[in-house]
């Protein structure tokens, strides 16, 4: 497969999102699928769009769907999704509304989403 992951992080930057996308990237890998780490999707061919932050990388989920409809699109949720940008804002809502699944690195996440959408919920737990 070819998987694209998006992040608001720039190259270089030791930020949360960004080592998160480049672990994500090298375990993908392991398992033989292609992968591009980004800060947006441009409309590139993929298979699957994985995107860190529900706000920010709002456009890039929104052009992948737009795109490919019935592909994947998993959004991983950060912090600041879960304790406020989904709870208030209409652009990071709409990003919940467009995946196929959630994923969250934080055992809590369950209870800040609404009830539709916990069935798209996957926590993973990172050691």
């Amino acid at each position: 497969m070819n998987v694209r992951i998006v992040t608001p992080a720039p190259r270089g930057s030791t930020a949360g999102n960004r080592v998160t996308a480049q672990r994500w990237a090298r375990i993908i890998c392991t398992l033989g699928h292609r992968v591009r780490v980004a800060t947006d999707y441009q409309a590139e061919d993929c298979d699957v769009l994985v995107a860190l932050h529900a706000r920010k990388s709002a456009d890039a989920a929104a052009r992948f769907k737009s795109r490919y409809p019935d592909a994947p699109l998993i959004v991983c949720l950060t912090g600041t999704d879960l304790y406020k940008d989904i709870h208030r804002d209409p652009v990071a809502q709409r990003t919940l509304a467009l995946a196929t699944r959630l994923v969250a690195l934080y055992p809590g996440a369950e209870e800040q989403l609404l009830g539709s959408l916990k069935p798209k919920l996957r926590i993973i737990y990172q050691s």
